[in-house]
């Protein structure tokens, strides 16, 4: 992928945008479990960085993918998993079916004020009883008149506590379950929305995650994204980014774990030397960023052909199993060379070890990642 002079400056106004807003603070929101997201949210919209490839008429950029990719990896440069996460899910996993399949009055309407940052917009497709198997889900959205009633729930909504609205998947017909569902714009104050609770959450501190319930919510037909019974269609095109924007936020992160790792390590002595002179932790650490190096060219390749309009499923789930997966393993070996130190709370290497958990789990589980693949490798057992 070919970096242009425009990818250098955006690079850089996301770091600087880090570094003097955002890494400051990161302590204090872990300690609080959320951020401001309406605060944080509106200066991004100023800096228009919301919308970088939404449609210019409702304030975005129009450029292609590989500028969300550029920027997810240098939000990777935050001190924390959540506050990017959170980020990531207003541009890359509540916006983008509204912004291709919308109406021009639902764009304007909403996407628009999630561009500007004036709005906070949460994603509603894992509920109780289904997560990864998204055509499981059961919330409802009966037709009355002009207008759908929604009855369920959603389960783990990033920003679900601070949300303007929601893009929410839920069923709209008795047909089939992969031709019987629909996305929906739900503003969060409309009557019936209720916030449960606050998740509490191994990780991830600093982004509030929230259950939503469902009673009797009245919306009109025209918050539909799209046609009736397309949803889940809707949701997989979505998944593709979302899986990418995953692969590449993950890359900072590795890269300046093992580099602390590198400087605790050789200021540590152990049994008369540095720890960092053992060749099996200085060769262990060369692996490492090699495999993050791997990583990153798999994600770069990947956008390359996404932007060139080829279908990336297979690369995305691939970026996406192994970030989850090299997250895993490098927070687990750097935190050993870290000693006790390690198991302790405060430091990049046990932040990241609780914080990138969440990488093999959320956006489709390892396990789908893998039946995704052995799908389109035609590997799958004969039913």
């Amino acid at each position: 992928m070919q970096f242009t002079h425009e990818h250098q400056e955006l690079k850089r106004t996301v770091e600087r945008f880090v570094a003097q807003e955002l890494n400051p603070h990161v302590d204090e929101w872990e300690e609080a479990g959320m951020f401001p997201a309406h605060e944080v949210f509106r200066r991004l919209g100023e800096l228009g960085l919301l919308g970088l490839t939404k449609p210019e008429a409702f304030g975005g950029a129009a450029l292609d993918y590989s500028y969300s990719v550029v920027m997810a990896e240098a939000l990777g440069s935050c001190r924390c998993g959540g506050v990017p996460m959170a980020i990531g899910v207003q541009t890359d996993m509540a916006t983008p079916a509204l912004a291709r399949f919308g109406s021009d009055a639902l764009r304007a309407e909403f996407l628009a004020p999630a561009i500007d940052g004036t709005a906070v917009a949460c994603v509603g497709v894992s509920e109780p009883g289904a997560g990864s198997d998204v055509a499981a889900i059961r919330t409802t959205a009966r037709r009355d008149g002009d207008d759908y009633v929604i009855d369920g729930g959603k389960l783990w909504n990033t920003n679900g506590s601070q949300a303007d609205w929601m893009c929410c998947l839920a069923n709209t017909s008795a047909d089939a379950s992969h031709r019987n569902k629909s996305l929906i714009i739900v503003p969060m104050k409309t009557p019936g929305v209720t916030v449960e609770r606050r998740l509490r959450k191994i990780g991830m501190h600093s982004s509030d995650t929230a259950q939503i319930h469902f009673d009797g919510v009245r919306v009109p037909v025209r918050h539909r994204i799209g046609d009736e019974g397309k949803g889940f269609t809707y949701q997989m095109l979505q998944f593709q980014e979302e899986r990418l924007w995953a692969g590449a936020n993950t890359l900072r992160a590795l890269d300046g774990v093992i580099q602390d790792t590198v400087e605790y390590t050789r200021g540590r002595q152990i049994f008369g030397r540095p720890v960092l002179d053992n060749q099996v932790v200085h060769f262990t650490l060369a692996e490492l960023q090699t495999e993050v190096e791997a990583l990153r060219a798999l994600v770069y390749r990947a956008t390359e052909l996404y932007v060139g309009g080829e279908d990336v499923t297979a690369l995305a789930s691939m970026a996406k199993l192994k970030a989850g997966r090299l997250t895993r393993e490098v927070a687990d070996k750097c935190l050993q060379f870290w000693g006790g130190m390690g198991f302790t709370w405060d430091n990049s290497v046990s932040r990241l070890y609780r914080d990138g958990r969440l990488t093999s789990i959320g956006g489709g589980a390892d396990e789908v990642m893998l039946a995704i693949l052995c799908k389109l490798m035609g590997t799958l057992p004969r039913p």
